[in-house]
């Protein structure tokens, strides 16, 4: 399995391509402010052919450049219904304060756009991913967890999370933005999140990253929530 990741822009958002190894499709995760010339990069590095931008949330410095992509190679981005408004106007979920960095700036929708539901499996680019709503940060983030293959060598397979801005090395998601609430952002962790085994490994929107069992006992922002363990979905 092929990830490759990259961070871009102002806000250093945390860019990936996912495919099953070089020369297959992909999926590229939220392709923020200047990630497409990075893109246009990976993708003929590893000769790989974008089937589809998964949007973990409608924030603009993780969708800025989805559209110039999508329409580029003719594919779908993929966006949970109460976050797509945001593609059309990013401003309503940055707020008052940082709305002066899009002044005069015009956007619009992909000419593709699905909407992702919760707890629905998406088969991408030769993939199955979880999709699992997660709000608190925004009201349509969610965490998307695709099925790896089994290692031969070692008999499982590695088990990854993309968190978006839910879930940090360390940290959580920022709340105070529109549609931002830090009690529904603690319950979607405690119940999204926490369950899953310490091994799995979290690739998160911004800075490095980390996994289960690091943040269930390191983070501080998490100390007080209900310590479940149980298995879950594509049994994590």
């Amino acid at each position: 399995m092929l990830i490759a990741g990259f961070a871009a822009g102002a806000f250093q958002t945390n860019c990936y391509l996912v495919a099953d190894g070089p020369g297959s499709e992909a999926v590229v995760i939220d392709p923020g402010q200047d990630a497409a010339p990075q893109v246009r990069a990976a993708l003929a590095e590893y000769s790989l052919t974008p089937v589809a931008i998964f949007l973990t949330h409608g924030h603009l410095d993780h969708t800025w450049n989805a559209q110039e992509l999508a329409d580029e190679y003719s594919i779908p981005a993929y966006i949970h219904a109460d976050d797509r408004p945001m593609l059309t106007d990013p401003g309503m979920g940055i707020g008052s304060a940082l709305s002066s960095m899009i002044a005069g700036l015009e956007f619009r929708e992909p000419e593709k756009v699905v909407e992702f539901v919760d707890g629905e499996d998406v088969e991408v680019a030769g993939v199955r991913w979880a999709v699992d709503h997660a709000p608190g940060h925004s009201r349509g983030s969610v965490l998307l967890t695709p099925d790896l293959p089994v290692d031969p060598e070692t008999g499982r397979a590695v088990s990854v999370c993309f968190s978006g801005d839910v879930l940090f090395n360390g940290s959580i998601g920022r709340t105070d933005l529109p549609g931002g609430s830090h009690q529904q952002l603690l319950d979607s962790i405690a119940a999204r999140l926490m369950p899953r085994d310490d091994d799995q490994v979290i690739l998160p929107g911004h800075g490095p990253q980390t996994t289960i069992g690091a943040e269930r006992t390191g983070n501080p922002f998490l100390v007080d929530l209900p310590d479940v363990k149980k298995k879950g979905r594509f049994g994590l």
